[in-house]
Protein backbone atom coordinates (compact mmCIF):
# COMPACT_ATOMS: atom_id res chain seq x y z
CA UNK A 1 0.00 0.00 0.00
CA UNK A 2 1.62 2.85 -1.09
CA UNK A 3 0.91 6.51 0.83
CA UNK A 4 1.04 9.79 -0.78
CA UNK A 5 1.60 13.36 0.58
CA UNK A 6 1.02 16.45 -1.01
CA UNK A 7 2.96 19.73 -0.15
CA UNK A 8 3.21 23.42 -1.65
CA UNK A 9 0.32 24.77 -2.34
CA UNK A 10 -0.66 28.21 -1.00
CA UNK A 11 -1.15 31.32 -2.64
CA UNK A 12 0.12 33.07 -5.42
CA UNK A 13 -0.51 36.22 -7.83
CA UNK A 14 -0.96 35.55 -11.19
CA UNK A 15 1.96 34.91 -13.04
CA UNK A 16 3.89 33.45 -9.72
CA UNK A 17 5.25 30.60 -9.29
CA UNK A 18 5.10 27.47 -7.13
CA UNK A 19 6.11 23.85 -6.55
CA UNK A 20 4.65 20.93 -5.23
CA UNK A 21 6.06 17.51 -3.90
CA UNK A 22 4.80 14.73 -3.47
CA UNK A 23 6.09 12.56 -0.92
CA UNK A 24 5.77 8.49 -1.28
CA UNK A 25 6.16 6.00 1.29
CA UNK A 26 4.95 2.24 1.80
CA UNK A 27 5.75 1.00 -1.94
CA UNK A 28 8.60 0.45 -4.41
CA UNK A 29 8.44 3.88 -5.95
CA UNK A 30 10.87 3.64 -8.61
CA UNK A 31 7.93 0.76 -10.02
CA UNK A 32 4.69 3.21 -10.29
CA UNK A 33 4.27 5.86 -12.64
CA UNK A 34 3.23 9.10 -10.79
CA UNK A 35 0.54 11.84 -12.04
CA UNK A 36 -0.68 15.27 -11.28
CA UNK A 37 -4.42 15.81 -11.46
CA UNK A 38 -6.22 18.95 -10.14
CA UNK A 39 -9.96 19.60 -9.18
CA UNK A 40 -11.38 22.82 -8.95
CA UNK A 41 -14.36 23.62 -7.21
CA UNK A 42 -17.70 22.08 -9.33
CA UNK A 43 -15.61 20.81 -12.12
CA UNK A 44 -14.59 17.35 -13.21
CA UNK A 45 -11.05 15.95 -11.90
CA UNK A 46 -8.62 17.13 -14.58
CA UNK A 47 -4.91 15.53 -15.98
CA UNK A 48 -2.13 17.55 -15.59
CA UNK A 49 0.75 15.52 -16.16
CA UNK A 50 2.31 12.61 -15.27
CA UNK A 51 5.96 10.94 -15.85
CA UNK A 52 6.67 7.24 -16.39
CA UNK A 53 8.86 4.87 -13.71
CA UNK A 54 12.33 5.01 -15.75
CA UNK A 55 11.49 8.41 -15.79
CA UNK A 56 11.94 8.49 -19.36
CA UNK A 57 8.84 10.38 -20.45
CA UNK A 58 6.62 12.94 -19.42
CA UNK A 59 3.13 13.71 -20.93
CA UNK A 60 1.17 17.43 -20.13
CA UNK A 61 -2.22 18.35 -20.70
CA UNK A 62 -3.01 20.64 -22.93
CA UNK A 63 -3.94 23.68 -20.32
CA UNK A 64 -0.68 23.47 -18.62
CA UNK A 65 1.98 22.32 -21.75
CA UNK A 66 5.04 24.84 -21.73
CA UNK A 67 4.42 26.15 -18.31
CA UNK A 68 4.48 22.93 -16.07
CA UNK A 69 7.24 20.85 -15.17
CA UNK A 70 6.96 17.28 -13.83
CA UNK A 71 9.87 15.06 -12.79
CA UNK A 72 10.94 12.58 -9.85
CA UNK A 73 13.54 12.07 -7.46
CA UNK A 74 13.39 8.48 -7.20
CA UNK A 75 16.32 8.34 -4.19
CA UNK A 76 13.84 10.82 -2.37
CA UNK A 77 10.59 8.52 -3.12
CA UNK A 78 9.21 12.19 -4.34
CA UNK A 79 7.55 13.77 -7.39
CA UNK A 80 7.60 16.92 -8.68
CA UNK A 81 5.59 19.57 -10.05
CA UNK A 82 7.10 22.90 -10.78
CA UNK A 83 4.24 24.99 -11.60
CA UNK A 84 5.54 28.74 -13.76
CA UNK A 85 3.24 31.90 -15.26
CA UNK A 86 0.40 30.52 -13.41
CA UNK A 87 -2.82 31.43 -13.86
CA UNK A 88 -6.24 32.48 -12.34
CA UNK A 89 -7.98 29.00 -13.83
CA UNK A 90 -4.85 27.10 -12.43
CA UNK A 91 -6.28 27.54 -8.94
CA UNK A 92 -7.88 24.23 -7.60
CA UNK A 93 -6.57 21.29 -5.50
CA UNK A 94 -3.80 19.39 -6.56
CA UNK A 95 -3.78 15.46 -6.19
CA UNK A 96 -0.82 13.21 -6.95
CA UNK A 97 -1.47 9.76 -8.12
CA UNK A 98 0.35 6.60 -8.68
CA UNK A 99 -0.23 3.65 -10.97
CA UNK A 100 1.33 0.18 -11.04
CA UNK A 101 2.26 0.65 -14.58
CA UNK A 102 4.63 1.67 -16.64
CA UNK A 103 2.70 3.41 -19.46
CA UNK A 104 2.13 7.10 -18.93
CA UNK A 105 -1.45 7.63 -18.83
CA UNK A 106 -4.17 10.55 -18.59
CA UNK A 107 -6.82 8.80 -17.04
CA UNK A 108 -7.77 8.82 -13.15
CA UNK A 109 -9.17 5.47 -13.22
CA UNK A 110 -6.14 4.03 -14.13
CA UNK A 111 -4.28 4.98 -10.82
CA UNK A 112 -4.42 2.58 -8.16
CA UNK A 113 -3.14 5.77 -5.06
CA UNK A 114 -3.76 8.65 -4.46
CA UNK A 115 -3.11 11.69 -2.20
CA UNK A 116 -5.44 13.65 0.01
CA UNK A 117 -4.62 16.98 -1.95
CA UNK A 118 -2.94 20.57 -1.43
CA UNK A 119 -4.38 23.78 -2.47
CA UNK A 120 -3.27 25.98 -4.62
CA UNK A 121 -4.90 29.30 -5.74
CA UNK A 122 -3.99 31.84 -7.79
CA UNK A 123 -4.88 35.90 -7.36
CA UNK A 124 -5.93 37.97 -9.82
Amino acid sequence: QVQLVESGGGLVQAGGSLRLSCAASGGTFDRYTMGWFRQAPGKEREFVATVNWSAGFTYYGDSVKGRFTIWRDDPKNTMYLQMNSLKPEDAAVYYCAAARRNTVTTGSAEYDYWGQGTQVTVSP
